[in-house]
C-alpha cells in the first residue's frame, strides 16, 4: 500500500516546486506512473483473502478495483483540468492540483482501511477537498449554494454513523474488519436495534445517493469544475456502496426486514430520476440524474444481500465510474467551446467534430448498457438477483432500463445530430489531449469485457 501512498504524497512537493510552465506536465507524468504502479494490486488478489496486509491497510477483491479506479482517475483529472485552470494565477493552479492529490490520498486510505475508524475519518476527509474544488473553481455563482447542500447532506447523514461506530467499539471492543464479525451483535430493545441499523447505513445511502436524499448531487455536479464532476461521479459515489457492502454483514439479522423501505425508494428512484432525465435541457444535469438512477440499482443489489446482487453491484459501480466520468469529460469539451450547457444551443456537432461524436456514441452506448460491456453484465446480475428476491421488481427495473435507453439516445441526438446553429460553425477543433482523455476512460472499459473477474468483488 505504501508503494502507492508515498509517491502520491510526493506529488504535492512536485506540484509546488515545478517551474510554472512544467506544472501540469510533471504532475501528469508522475500521477500516471503512480496509476500504472497501482495496477500491480490486480495481480495480488485471489479468492476472498486479504493481501498486501499492513497494520491499518490491506486490499481484497472488493477494494482492489476501487483503489485502482481512484489512482487511475488522478492523471485524467489533471489532463481534463488544464484548459479550465490555465487562466488562473500559478499559485492557484498549484493549489488546485494539491487538492486533487489530497483527494486521492484520502480515497486510497478509505478504500484500503481495515479499521472502520480509519475508514470513517477518511470518508469524511474527502468532503474538504471536494467542497473547496466546487466552491472555489465552480463555473457559476450558484456554486456556494451547491457546496452548502453537499456539506450539510453529507454531515447530517454521517453523524449517526459516528455514534453507531462508537457504540460498536464500546460493545465489541474492536472495529477491525478482519475480526469484527466474530463477536456477537449487542443486545438492544427492538426499536433501538432498528435505529442503530439506520444510523450505520444512512451516511452511505446519502453518499450513494438514495432517491430522496439525492438533491445535493445534481447541484454539486452542475456547479463543479470538470475534475470535481469526474471524481464525484467516478469514485465518491462508490464510497457509499463500498461502505454498505462492508457494514451490512455486521447488521445481518436485521437487514431482511429493515431494508424494505430503502429498496423500494431505490427502485422507485430509478423510474423517477430516469423520467427527470427525459425532460432535461442541461447536459451536466442530465448526466448527474442518470448517476442517481444507476446508483439506485446498486443500492437494490447490495441491500438484498445475495451473492449475485453484490457482484452485480460491484461490477456496475466500476463500469459506471468510467462511463459517467467520460460523459462529464465530453460534456466539458462542449462547454469549453459553446460556453453553455443547454443542449439545444449546441446541436449538430457530429458534422463539426466527427471524431468526438464517435466518443459520444461509445459513451452513450455504455451508459445504456449495450452488450457485451460490463455495464450490461452488472445491470443484468442485479436485475436477476432482484427478480429472484421478489418477482414484482422486474416491472420497476425493466421500466428503468427502457427509460435509460430513451434518455441516453435523447442525449446523443440532442448534442450530435440535427442542423448545426450558425454560432457553432466557428468552434475550435478538438485537441489530442481531449481524445487521449476520453480514450483513457473508454479503453479500460472495453478491455474489462475480456477479463471481468477483476471487478467481480467478494461474492463469486
Amino acid at each position: 500500500m505504501l508503494k502507492v501512498i508515498i509517491p502520491t504524497l510526493m506529488l504535492i512537493p512536485t506540484a509546488w516546486i515545478s517551474k510554472p510552465k512544467w506544472i501540469w506536465t510533471t504532475t501528469l507524468a508522475h500521477s500516471f506512473s503512480v496509476a500504472l504502479l497501482s495496477l500491480t494490486w490486480l495481480n495480488s488478489q485471489g479468492g476472498t483473502q486479504w493481501s498486501t496486509l499492513g497494520a491499518w491497510t490491506a486490499t481484497d477483491p472488493l477494494s482492489t478495483p476501487l483503489l485502482v479506479l481512484s489512482c487511475w482517475l488522478l492523471p485524467l483529472m489533471i489532463l481534463a483540468s488544464q484548459n479550465h485552470a490555465k487562466t488562473e494565477p500559478v499559485s492557484r493552479q498549484r493549489a488546485y492540483i494539491t487538492l486533487l492529490i489530497l483527494l486521492q490520498v484520502f480515497l486510497i486510505m478509505a478504500f484500503g482501511a481495515t479499521e472502520l475508524a480509519l475508514f470513517y475519518v477518511m470518508f469524511e476527509a474527502t468532503l474538504i477537498p471536494t467542497l473547496l474544488i466546487i466552491t472555489r473553481w465552480g463555473n457559476q455563482k450558484d456554486r456556494i449554494n451547491a457546496g452548502t447542500y453537499f456539506l450539510f447532506y453529507t454531515l447530517t447523514g454521517s453523524m449517526p454513523l459516528l455514534v453507531a461506530l462508537l457504540f460498536l467499539i464500546n460493545k465489541a471492543g474492536t472495529l477491525s474488519l478482519l475480526t469484527i464479525t466474530l463477536p456477537e451483535l449487542p443486545v438492544l430493545p427492538p426499536y433501538a436495534h432498528k435505529m442503530w441499523w439506520v444510523g450505520c447505513i444512512l451516511a452511505f445511502l446519502v453518499k450513494m445517493p438514495l432517491y430522496g436524499a439525492h438533491l445535493w448531487l445534481p447541484k454539486a455536479h452542475v456547479e463543479a469544475p470538470v475534475a470535481g464532476s469526474m471524481v464525484l461521479a467516478a469514485v465518491l459515489l462508490k464510497l457509499g456502496g463500498y461502505g454498505m457492502i462492508r457494514m451490512l454483514p455486521l447488521l445481518e439479522p436485521l437487514t431482511k426486514e429493515v431494508a424494505y423501505p430503502f429498496i423500494i425508494l431505490a427502485l422507485w428512484g430509478i423510474i423517477m430520476t430516469g423520467t427527470i432525465c427525459l425532460r432535461q435541457t442541461d447536459l451536466k444535469s442530465l448526466i448527474a440524474y442518470s448517476s442517481v438512477s444507476h446508483m439506485g440499482l446498486v443500492v437494490g443489489g447490495i441491500l438484498i444481500q445475495t451473492p449475485w446482487g453484490l457482484t452485480g453491484a460491484t461490477i456496475l459501480m466500476i463500469a459506471h465510474g468510467l462511463t459517467s466520468s467520460a460523459l462529464f469529460c465530453l460534456a466539458n469539451t462542449n462547454y469549453e467551446r459553446t460556453h453553455s450547457r443547454t443542449m439545444v444551443l449546441a446541436r449538430g456537432l457530429q458534422m463539426i467534430l466527427p471524431l468526438m461524436a464517435t466518443w459520444w456514441l461509445i459513451g452513450t452506448l455504455a451508459n445504456l448498457a449495450l452488450p457485451p460491456l460490463p455495464n450490461l453484465m452488472g445491470e443484468l446480475m442485479v436485475i436477476v438477483a432482484l427478480f429472484d428476491w421478489a418477482p414484482f421488481t422486474i416491472v420497476l427495473t425493466g421500466l428503468g432500463t427502457l427509460i435509460t435507453g430513451g434518455y441516453s439516445l435523447y442525449m446523443f441526438l440532442m448534442t450530435q445530430r440535427g442542423p448545426a446553429p450558425l454560432h457553432t460553425l466557428v468552434l475550435d477543433p478538438s485537441h489530442t489531449r481531449e481524445h487521449l482523455l476520453i480514450a483513457l476512460h473508454l479503453i479500460p472499459l472495453l478491455a474489462l469485457i475480456a477479463k471481468p473477474e477483476l471487478i467481480w468483488g467478494l461474492a463469486i
